[in-house]
């Protein structure tokens, strides 16, 4: 499991463009999956039709490989089975939305 949060607290660095926040505190990384030398990455995003879908997997992607070369294959799956909605944001995220002015 030490891998997994080691992921999680990478994918820490890795923001939303459009949203001064990261993608594991907006509450788009919803699984991390290592199994043998490959990483899956289970995420939504903040609408499914959204025109930087290929960009936020790209700097992920380019991201993970940069901190975990171990990895051969690294994937990106999107589930929008619960639509992603702002109750996905954690508690440190909605406090420095606030800061921030946003009315969340």
């Amino acid at each position: 499991m030490t891998v997994e949060i080691d992921v999680l607290n990478s994918l820490k660095e890795v923001y939303d463009p459009e949203i001064p926040l990261n993608i594991v505190d907006l509450g788009l990384v919803k699984g991390i999956h290592v199994k043998d030398n490959n990483l899956e990455v289970v995420m939504t995003l903040t609408t499914p039709k959204c025109p930087l879908e290929k960009y936020i997997k790209n700097t992920i992607i380019r991201h993970l490989r940069k901190d975990f070369p171990q990895f051969e294959d690294i994937s990106i799956q999107l589930d929008f089975s619960q639509p992603w909605t702002t109750k996905d944001i954690s508690p440190e995220g909605l406090q420095r939305l606030r800061e921030l002015g946003w009315n969340v």
